[in-house]
């Protein structure tokens, strides 16, 4: 690409001219790559520079690869701006710098529309999606908000919490519930194709679970939709992840090695071969919760959950067929929940305290990428995946004699009666291509399809105890099934202030035979240079939890049907404007408001409150069979985000939510759906301090406070819950009832150390630190010394619990 550099020469010199202004100064270097954003084709000659308010410190250019590099960068938090003639100017604001480490940085540069001659530094912070075809309800982060947040323990969906839209209110769980919407709705996507859920103790049918497999040290910068994304993400009516792995360094070979509360983990990446670029990126964790208990200290639960989790990237760049990768993450969790053996009554947080429960899940995903150059204005992307999903379960009732026997009062336990054996088990080819054209500064496109073909086999039995005293099979399948999804979406930009998006996405799915056509549309305009408007539209479906297609059913005959097989996609359409102001060159005000409508929504045939739209938060599948497409339901709000970016040391935001979120089942009767909190706020901020004679040690203190409206819960049938053993609610009067408001502060303490070629750095995350008592829950688990008392017992979320780490980088 040859273009015109009126600065390259200028910046260059500066290079030469640069003095370090003391020789024991600690440094590192700073490369990467700039590229176009919409081609991915290099920019050779762009710069960059670090600059501190107008002032040029330091500068380098790209060479015919795109690539640069920055050497004796000062440790600390630096200011990049990327500048090319005929391309918008990028601000890096308060870029961390560390010694153990080398900053490797990919950046993407937007075409102007209106050719520029010369490059102005301006003052403009606002941060964009890495998709470029984004028009609203969508926000890019990166691994540093993954660990700046209080209370969000590393884990990118507990951060996605903290933004406005998105309710947060269970402590045991990291489900992410959107505008209303169940988690079920939400899509994860990783490197190009859709994954399984990636977290630790995940249930079939749910995309949340208490702990994260995934890991902020390998993560690239990615985005978060919210609603009305664009056209190439589909089956998902709520809310996309779009996760994107980093390339391990290529010229040398780095580590880190960290213990905390969490687990304990080794990472290493470096270059497999300089000469041609190629990279390794591996990572290990482990649990060590076994630790805490026998130290005594209260993990909000007497079981000890167990996990393991790794990931790896393998690149490989070639100078004419492209670039291949080869990915992979995956995890293995289990816990034994034994209450049998409790000499007293105690409370589990990830269990009931009437029974015995074993759990077992795994998860993983291996895959191969290439990404080929066709031209300078075009590429294309393919990747291959492999992936595996399974969930064991094993249930026994516990019944106690209610005498005492001992002097603690506790009671024997009379018998132990087989309850629920379950195995999910689902195997997933994934595929996806797309091609990439740039035409000019004004149009673009993209296109391509993704396909996933599943492998079943799930097996679930119940014992139904106190009624029939046999064993009733809810699902005894083996099966495969299609999934495809090709799409279209153009990008015009009318001007640089005016940008239109626009785009079509199919679904289909061999199963049920269902299909789709959904439009999606967008439009941003940045009114001023402070202020931006934006719409969106867009009609999404997704289809339902897989293993929902297979549940088993008794005929008139005897013979067991899939009575759901035939049922057909969710479907929803969103509209979305909403207005953005930017206070400062560091902070700004969004105000957004949203209309969603969900149709041909699962309930159930016999008329009742059920619907899928309040299912997926929880550790427990759901067997409801005789289901039909007759549902409805809606959600809409307004949102306010109030947020000063990370400068000048220093970070705040508030979000604030007000929404509704109703379902009608089949039974014709408007509901508040399991998620309608009605509103939810949060206030977060944080300071950085340097300390120290040479200012190479920073202290950060950050705090979060939550607030939302209590969960709602339904009456429970006393007397028939007796009968059967289980807690039977009152379908009626589903969601009539309200737990008191959430409530949550949490406090994060961190030190880094920056020494040669090392850093350390300690942490500690504080959270609930006033303990505050929130309901999660009401539990059936009668009193055996107190056979008079009421069944039903409340299930507190977490108190008070100090997570801590340690982390070295070399």
């Amino acid at each position: 690409m040859n273009r015109k550099i009126t600065t390259c020469v200028y910046i260059v010199s500066l290079i030469t001219a640069i003095n370090v202004a003391n020789a024991q100064q600690i440094t590192q270097t700073v490369r990467g790559r700039i590229v176009d954003n919409i081609t991915q084709s290099p920019l050779p000659g762009a710069s960059i520079a670090i600059i501190k308010d107008t002032l040029i410190l330091m500068g380098a250019a790209a060479d015919m690869d795109g690539n640069f590099r920055l050497d004796n960068v000062p440790v600390g938090r630096q200011t990049f701006k990327v500048f090319y003639t005929g391309y918008k100017t990028q601000t890096l604001a308060d870029i961390i710098v560390s010694s153990g480490k080398e900053l490797i940085l990919n950046i993407q540069l937007e075409e102007s529309v209106i050719q520029m001659k010369a490059f102005e530094i301006s003052a403009n912070n606002r941060r964009d999606a890495v998709n470029d075809m984004a028009s609203g309800s969508v926000r890019t982060f990166n691994t540093e908000e993954t660990e700046r947040y209080a209370g969000s323990r590393g884990d990118p969906a507990r951060m996605a919490s903290n933004y406005a839209g998105v309710q947060g209110t269970d402590d045991s769980r990291n489900d992410v519930v959107v505008r209303g919407n169940s988690p079920i709705g939400l899509l994860w996507r990783l490197e190009g194709v859709n994954i399984p859920n990636p977290n630790h103790f995940a249930v079939a049918g749910t995309t949340g679970g208490p702990v994260s497999i995934l890991n902020d040290k390998y993560l690239a910068t990615s985005d978060f939709y919210t609603g009305a994304f664009p056209a190439e993400y589909g089956n998902s009516i709520a809310g996309v992840f779009d996760l994107k792995m980093r390339n391990g360094n290529d010229e040398k070979n780095e580590f880190t090695g960290q213990f905390g509360f969490l687990g304990t983990e080794l990472f290493a990446e470096g270059p497999i071969s300089k000469a041609d670029q190629s990279s390794y990126l591996v990572s290990f964790r482990y649990s060590t919760l076994q630790l805490f208990q026998s130290m005594h200290i209260q993990i909000g639960t007497d079981a000890v959950p167990n996990y393991m989790d790794g990931a790896f990237k393998l690149n490989f760049p070639t100078k004419k067929a492209g670039t291949f990768s080869l990915f992979g993450i995956g995890g293995k969790s289990g816990i034994d929940i034994i209450v049998s053996q409790d000499s007293t009554q105690t409370q589990q947080l990830y269990g009931d305290q009437n029974r015995d429960q074993y759990f077992n899940t795994y998860m993983g995903v291996v895959g191969f990428t290439h990404i080929y150059q066709i031209n300078s204005s075009s590429y294309t992307h393919f990747t291959l995946s492999a992936s595996v999903s399974d969930q064991l379960a094993k249930d026994n009732l516990v019944y106690r004699d209610s005498v005492e026997r001992y002097s603690s009062g506790a009671a024997v336990v009379d018998s132990i009666i087989p309850k629920l054996r379950n195995n999910m088990h689902e195997e997933k080819i994934s595929a996806s291509f797309t091609y990439n054209k740039k035409f000019d500064a004004r149009n673009s496109m993209k296109l391509g399809i993704y396909a996933d073909k599943y492998y079943e086999n799930n097996v679930d039995s119940n014992y139904a105890s106190q009624i029939t005293y046999t064993w009733v099979h809810r699902s005894d399948y083996q099966g495969t099934a299609i999934l495809l999804q090709p799409f279209v979406q153009w990008q015009y930009k009318a001007s640089d202030a005016l940008v239109f998006n626009g785009g079509i996405h199919g679904q289909y799915f061999d199963q049920s035979n269902s299909k789709s056509i959904e439009p999606r549309l967008g439009m941003k305009w940045n009114v001023t240079k402070k202020q931006a408007l934006s719409a969106s539209f867009g009609m999404h479906s997704q289809l339902q939890p897989t293993y929902v297609y297979y549940e088993e059913a008794l005929a008139p005959n005897g013979s067991e049907l899939l009575t759901d097989k035939n049922l057909d996609f969710t479907r929803s359409i969103h509209y979305v404007l909403s207005y953005d102001v930017l206070m400062s060159s560091s902070a700004h005000i969004k105000i957004e408001t949203y209309y969603q409508h969900l149709y041909d929504v699962p309930v159930t045939i016999t008329p009742s409150s059920f619907s899928i739209l309040n299912q997926g938060s929880s550790f427990d599948t759901y067997y409801v069979d005789s289901l039909t497409n007759k549902g409805t339901g809606e959600n809409y709000g307004v949102e306010v985000t109030l947020e000063k970016y990370f400068t000048d040391g220093f970070f705040y935001m508030f979000t604030g939510s007000l929404y509704n979120s109703k379902y009608t089942g089949s039974d014709g009767v408007e509901r508040n759906s399991d998620f309608n909190g009605n509103f939810a706020t949060n206030i977060l901020a944080g300071k950085e301090y340097k300390i120290g004679k040479k200012k190479l040690t920073v202290l950060n203190i950050g705090a979060k406070v939550t607030y939302a409206g209590g969960r709602l819960y339904t009456p429970v049938d006393i007397d028939s819950s007796l009968k059967v053993g289980d807690k039977i609610e009152i379908d009626s009067l589903r969601n009539t009832l309200r737990f008191k408001n959430y409530f949550r502060a949490d406090l994060k303490i961190g030190l880094r150390f920056n020494r040669h070629k090392i850093s350390h750095e300690f942490g500690l995350d504080l959270v609930n630190i006033f303990n505050t008592q929130n309901i999660l829950d009401y539990v059936y688990s009668p009193n055996p010394l107190n056979p008079n008392a009421g069944p039903l017992q409340p299930e507190f979320q977490l108190g008070f619990l100090p997570i801590f780490y340690y982390k070295v980088d070399f």
